[in-house]
Order: C-alpha cells, then structure tokens, then sequence
C-alpha cells in the first residue's frame, strides 16, 4: 500500500536543515537576493480555495519559498466558486503570465480555460485535486495526492483499528477529489461506509448534521472528515452526541497535531500541501529555464502519508511555521 510505502519516509525528511529553514539559510547567505540569475518570472496559482483555508495557506507559503529561491514573481488568487475560479485564470491569461498553476476540483468548469493558456503558450502545472484529466487537459504535469489511494489507506487504517461503520464528511458537494477519498475508503474498509453531504462554509452547521448523524445512529464508531479545519468540529459533534466514534481526517494543520497528541484524533492523512506548492513553482522554473520535466506523464505524488499519535510531537515545529 501506498500508505505503508509513505510511512517509510521518515518526518525527519522535513528536518531543521531543509524546506523553510534552508531557504531562510540560503537568502541571508545570499544577501537577501535569490538563489539564481534567470528572468524575473512571473507564476500564477489560481485554486478552489474558500476564505480562511489554512490548508491552502500552506501551499501557498510553499510556492511563495520556491518563487524568492527562484527570481519569480508570484501571484495568487482563488474561488470557491467555479466559475468564479476560471474567470480568475482567464484574468492571468490576459497578463501575460509565464506559468500558471491550477487545481481542478471541478473540471468541467476549467476545461475550455485551460484550453487557452496551453493555447497562449503558457505552460500549465496542475496541483491537488484533478489528476486523471490533467493530462488530457494539456498541463505538462500534476503533483498532488492519488485521492482514491489515500482513502484506501484511511479503509485499511479503519480496519487495523477493528472499526465497523464510518461516516465520510463531505464538505464541498461536486468536488471530484472529495468523491474520490470517500470511494477509496470504502473499497478497502471491511466495514460500511455512509457519505454525510454538509456546507463546509457554515461550521455550525456541519457540528449539527454530524450531530444529528452520530445521535440516529449508534452503529457508526468512526467519522472521516476531508479537511483539517473539520476535525475539531467533529470531534465536538461526537462529544456532544455522546458518541464513542473515533474521529480520522485528511490533511494537515496545527490544530490536527494537537489533537493527535491528545488523541482526540485517530490518526491523519497529510498529503504534504507546502510541497504540492514549492515543487510547481519550483517545476516551471525549471522548464522555463532547462525544459526539465517530472512524472514521465504519471502524477508526481505527495501523499499520503498517514500520521498518528507517535509523530505528533516531530510535527509541532513544522505546524508552527505552517509549513506542514
């Protein structure tokens, strides 16, 4: 399995010697300057990104790090929504941009605009969530995690913790990637597995439906959320329904590995989101400068890896810094 392949990486690989740390290094060594001489660049990141998503914080600080290393110019800019979202990519086609990279939650909506900046001439990196249409789309490459291996590593989690029924929290209904890990989870979990559809823009909201839930029936003992900022709502949820449901989540954040310490978490599922924004970045830098490329035309992947208790305080530095 991929999760047990993941485990094999130690979280040392992110040590005080490397990622943020070693870029600071790098700068003050140079002065403040970046690492290279090549044109000053300009990317673009446009995601599906809502208000206030601390996930997407910390891809963002990744391929902020990547772009001082690399003499580029960085623009971000996001939507929820999708249409809104390739309005926004369609606005950095019109400037001209160097690069671009994209997610694809919701492919049908960003199909024809990607169209055009391959089109233009502007190469096209997808991250985090479309990865079997990447390709058809024309991007060059994906780096993110395979969805569906992710939550078959959450399914085989599930089992070595002897659990029966599991609830998958779903917080963005025509999110491809969300479908995906819930559908994974359910192929390797002996177990069942119910998707809960919740608005992940009202959390009150999503503590009641899970309420709810977790209350009607008592069979469910575990709850799957797909982002970090849902766990500690669903672990308020299985508190205030009286519920012995474990609590397991996707992603990352420095409020996950608290939990996890306290272990009012199970465990989680990183997919290594300050990667997925450093390698693009720093991917089509590479490209502009030595047509390099990754992936050979498979996904260059970051997750999953899963995380518990045992790596929870190794986390806490990287947390802090939200570089993990």
């Amino acid at each position: 399995m991929a999760a047990a392949l993941a485990l094999a990486v130690p979280l040392a690989g992110c040590s005080s010697t490397g990622g943020k740390r070693a870029e600071e290094e790098r700068a003050k060594s140079a002065g403040g300057r970046s690492a290279v001489d090549t044109p000053r660049w300009k990317f673009a990141m446009v995601t599906h990104s809502g208000d206030g998503d601390t996930f997407w914080d910390i891809v963002k600080n990744g391929a902020e790090q990547a772009a001082v290393k690399d003499n580029v110019e960085f623009l971000y800019s996001h939507d929820k929504e999708a249409g809104k979202q390739a309005e926004l990519v369609q606005a950095r086609i019109d400037q001209k941009v160097d690069a671009l990279i994209v997610t694809l939650a919701k492919p049908d909506a960003m199909k024809n605009v990607v169209a055009k900046a391959v089109k233009a001439g502007i190469p096209v990196i997808t991250i985090n969530s479309g990865q079997d249409l990447s390709k058809d789309f024309g991007a060059l490459a994906h780096i993110g995690q395979d969805e569906v291996t992710a939550g078959e590593a959450v399914g085989e989690e599930l089992n070595e913790r002897g659990r029966s029924k599991a609830v998958c929290v779903l917080h963005e209904q025509g999110n491809i990637g969300h479908e995906q890990r819930c559908d994974g989870v359910r192929e390797t979990f002996d177990g069942t597995v119910q998707n809960l559809y919740v608005d992940g823009t009202n959390m009150p909201g999503v503590q009641s439906s899970l309420e709810a839930k977790l209350q009607s029936d008592r069979s469910v003992d575990a709850v799957v959320t797909l982002g970090a900022p849902f766990a500690a709502t669903a672990v308020k949820a299985a508190g205030q329904a009286g519920s012995d449901a474990e609590v397991a989540t996707f992603d990352l954040n420095e409020q996950v590995a608290r939990g996890l310490a306290d272990e009012s978490l199970a465990f989680a599922v990183d997919q290594q989101p300050y990667l997925q924004g450093y390698q693009a970045v720093d991917l089509l830098w590479l490209y502009r400068y030595n047509n390099d490329m990754l992936g050979g035309g498979k996904p260059v992947l970051t997750g999953p890896q899963i995380l518990r208790k045992d790596d929870a305080e190794a986390l806490r530095e990287y947390t802090a810094r939200g570089t993990r």
